[in-house]
């Protein structure tokens, strides 16, 4: 009797440490979504910066300049649920803006313009890494989420159901490969 009642207390123990550690990853986990979506969001804060300023530079064209200015003040004014949309309209007007070649040279040429291209490039390029590490970490905490010894004894606590931020990052190729 004696010890069937430890063995008993033994799998508990056992079992108790088990969910212990799989709510301490599951928390970790969390720690690491908050940490890559703050990286994201200075990423996307910075490449909204330096088009914004690019833009009022009076290095692009009046048109390219208001098109830019415009996408790039939206994005950092957007709300949360409407900022995966101002983020892909800034992507979109990035693209439409350094199409050709011919408008990263133009921007090259003025003085100043070879350290704003390349920190506006550089800007571009950190975006996508920055939302696939966010994204990443997510998709483990998600998978984590979805076992059920997660959700019949609620190691999640009152934590909310992490998000991917889904945006159109794809970088002006043109920008990207003459500043590179």
């Amino acid at each position: 009797m004696t010890a069937t009642l430890i063995w008993i207390l033994v799998a508990l123990v056992v079992v108790g440490l088990y969910l212990s550690w799989t709510a301490g990853r599951l928390d970790r986990l969390h720690a690491r979504i908050d940490a890559a979506r703050a990286a994201l969001d200075a990423q996307l804060l910075r490449r909204a910066s330096v088009a914004q300023e690019l833009a009022t530079s009076g290095v692009l064209d009046p048109a390219a300049s208001i098109v830019l200015y415009e996408a790039a003040h939206a994005a950092r004014q957007s709300e949360e649920e409407h900022r995966e949309v101002a983020e892909s309209e800034l992507s979109q007007a990035l693209r439409a803006v350094f199409a050709e070649t011919q408008q990263v040279e133009a921007v090259r040429a003025v003085p100043g313009g070879e350290a704003a291209a390349r920190e506006l490039a550089e800007a571009v390029r950190r975006v996508p890494m920055a939302r696939r590490f966010h994204n990443d970490a997510v998709g483990a905490a998600r998978r984590l989420r979805e076992h059920r010894k997660v959700r019949w004894f609620r190691l999640a606590g009152h934590a909310p159901f992490p998000l991917a931020f889904e945006m159109d990052d794809e970088p002006p190729q043109a920008l990207v490969e003459r500043v590179a």
